[in-house]
């Protein structure tokens, strides 16, 4: 392995990292309801980008530490993570080409895909209640992808990441 494709391998889990303190990080409660999916749309860029690399292993991987990190129930934002980055991967072609209008609108339905499967899950195990707050991270999710894929395209141009 060269010194390159390892730096290009640190970048990324270095970027997957600042997503996971991003999800964790403690917020008000008024702004923590529109708190967009950092880790979320982090694996979806590496997913689309990279889909033969940074797949649905990487995002069960991450999905379980996000579970462990929040003490949710185990293996809840894992399934969620790897069904989304799943349907990501298996349309990461067509998403590439999309304007990045159009783009947001798809990781914005992911992103809801992402808390219904959450929700879902949560129901059935503890009979969650449904409440329309739901749906705001990924309204804010909807807002932020344009800059999210434009900042982690420059990172991997500059740094080469394959």
């Amino acid at each position: 392995m060269s010194f390159q494709a390892a730096n290009g391998r640190f970048i990324v889990w270095v970027t997957l990292f600042i997503g996971v303190i991003s999800q964790i990080m403690p917020l008000p409660s008024a702004v923590d309801t529109w708190r967009p999916d950092w880790l979320l749309m982090i694996v979806l860029y590496w997913s689309i980008a990279l889909p033969h690399r940074y797949n649905i292993l990487t995002a069960w991987m991450l999905g379980l530490v996000l579970d462990i990190l929040l003490g949710a129930t185990l293996g809840v934002r894992s399934l969620a993570m790897s069904l989304v980055i799943y349907v990501a991967i298996l349309h990461c072609q067509r998403l590439r080409n999309f304007p990045k209008w159009q783009q947001s609108l798809v990781i914005m339905l992911l992103i809801c895909m992402y808390h219904l499967v959450i929700y879902w899950v949560e129901f059935v195990m503890q009979e969650a209640v449904f409440d329309t707050d739901l749906f705001l991270p990924a309204i804010s999710g909807l807002v932020i992808w344009p800059w999210i894929f434009w900042i982690l395209r420059r990172v991997r141009r500059h740094y080469k990441v394959r």
